[in-house]
């Protein structure tokens, strides 16, 4: 994968994960309730969705600094990299009992089909994805 075409991808993925979780956001900050009339999901006494929108915007800033040039290919992969793997983990911690709970019947239905969540763990993986894979790419050209 070109250089330019792992961040162009970088920066329209970070961009969607931005603009998803800043809406679910959003309306937790300004309705006090959480989006699609889902549970609420807390970290450290906050909605997990500010946490989500902090890491989709590390990963679109950087998206953006690589598409500038004002930081090396490198650094921003890595970074990319180690934010979508925290983001997994983050993600997949209210994921699995979520999902779990539709299949025991205790949440009958999401709006969405899928809790908030697994939309975001789905663009963390995807992003991981491209990311070890262009590291990996990197590291053969250069040897």
């Amino acid at each position: 994968m070109k250089t330019s075409t792992y961040i162009k991808t970088m920066f329209f993925l970070g961009l969607a994960g931005l603009l998803f979780s800043g809406y679910l956001s959003a309306v937790k900050l300004f309705t006090s309730a959480c989006a699609f009339n889902e549970p609420c999901q807390y970290f450290l006494g906050y909605p997990a969705c500010w946490f989500g929108f902090g890491m989709f915007l590390v990963i679109f800033s950087f998206a953006l600094f690589g598409l500038f040039k004002n930081s090396s290919e490198k650094i921003v992969s890595i970074i990319i990299t180690t934010v979508s793997a925290l983001g997994i983990l983050f993600a997949g911690h209210f994921v699995i009992p979520e999902i779990g709970n539709l299949f025991a019947g205790i949440h009958k239905a999401y709006t969405l089909v899928l809790p908030t969540c697994a939309y975001g763990l789905i663009f963390y993986i995807i992003i991981f994805v491209f990311s070890v894979w262009y590291l990996k790419a990197r590291q053969q050209s250069v040897i």
